[in-house]
């Protein structure tokens, strides 16, 4: 979709909108931005930074969907972490009272036959 050309120590980008082609320059933010890379469904992270209130499960336990896994405590609320599908526990990278920031990886899971 993009395509880089470079003139005149000035690098212009070529973008497709809808059939019709632009030149542009990029940003620096632009350009040193966290690349997105697909989530895996099989970790489960926090959005927010807070601390670990209570941790409802252990390693190699078999959690159904909607239960609970944890209570994130972020400005003063309680975040309750539910499981998001049927799973096994197989890493649990957090303890109780651990203060976590956010993208951190909390359990990770394996998936149920």
């Amino acid at each position: 979709m993009a395509k880089k050309l470079k003139k005149e120590n000035t690098e212009f980008t070529d973008f497709a909108v809808t059939a019709r082609k632009y030149k542009t320059l990029l940003t620096k933010k632009y350009e040193n931005r966290k690349v997105w890379t697909n989530p895996s469904p099989y970790l489960i992270q926090s959005y927010i930074p807070g601390t670990i209130i209570e941790l409802f499960v252990k390693e190699g336990d078999i959690v159904k969907e909607g239960e609970q896994l944890l209570i994130l405590e972020a400005m003063k609320m309680q975040n309750r972490v539910q499981m998001p599908f049927t799973a096994k526990i197989k890493k649990i990278n957090i303890q109780v009272g651990d203060r976590i920031p956010k993208d951190t990886t909390l359990i990770e899971l394996d998936p149920v036959e």
